[in-house]
């Protein structure tokens, strides 16, 4: 599935020339909007005040998100919004083009960058080829509950009644290096009646 293509030149290049995206800055950054204190927003709902997302820190994340899947996806992992700190953190393999991107999207914004172990993309390959072989594992005896892309990058979640069996045989099928994360998961149960109106006395 992956390869690997070397490249072998007459001479190294010389002291100056830089990579067209080196590798950004590592271990976490924020952006200049995060040097200010925000307060959060909210909205009362049913007499509750619920926090929400500022209109300028959503429109920055949509900026972010929709560069990270198109431009960027070769670092892009996701993104989560903090609404009670009025912010937003980035998860990306770093990259410095990404970097100046995120830092011109965010505006006065705040936006934390973290980084992340593995892309959308790559883990987007590992969680369908598990989903593709739920058959074969049903078979095999190791009930998979859910399989989802951690928004982090930091793997694809292995949600299982089989936790043990399924920690030693997944990674025996798909290799010692494949980003999977294992959590014991009760089997789903559906509602007895999920189309009833919810009765209110």
């Amino acid at each position: 599935m992956l390869g690997a293509v070397l490249v072998i030149g007459g001479c190294a290049d010389s002291a100056d020339e830089q990579p067209a995206d080196g590798t950004g800055l590592t271990g976490g950054w924020s952006t200049a909007g995060c040097e200010f204190p925000r307060l959060p927003e909210h909205m009362v709902v049913a007499g509750t005040a619920m926090p929400v997302t500022p209109a300028k820190l959503e429109a920055a994340m949509d900026r972010i998100d929709r560069a990270g899947r198109g431009e960027f996806a070769g670092a892009y992992a996701g993104l989560e919004v903090d609404q009670e700190n009025a912010r937003a953190i980035v998860f990306r393999v770093p990259s410095a083009a990404f970097d100046d991107f995120i830092r011109q999207a965010a505006e006065d914004t705040c936006i934390v960058v973290r980084d992340a172990a593995h892309t959308a993309v790559d883990l987007a390959v590992w969680h369908d080829r598990v989903l593709a072989d739920l058959d074969f594992w049903r078979h095999n005896g190791v009930r998979i509950v859910s399989v989802g892309a951690r928004h982090d990058g930091a793997g694809v979640e292995i949600g299982t009644q089989d936790l043990d069996r399924a920690r030693t045989e997944l990674p025996a099928r798909y290799g010692p290096d494949a980003p999977l994360l294992f959590l014991q998961e009760d089997p789903v149960r559906p509602l007895a009646n999920p189309t009833a109106t919810p009765r209110i006395n």
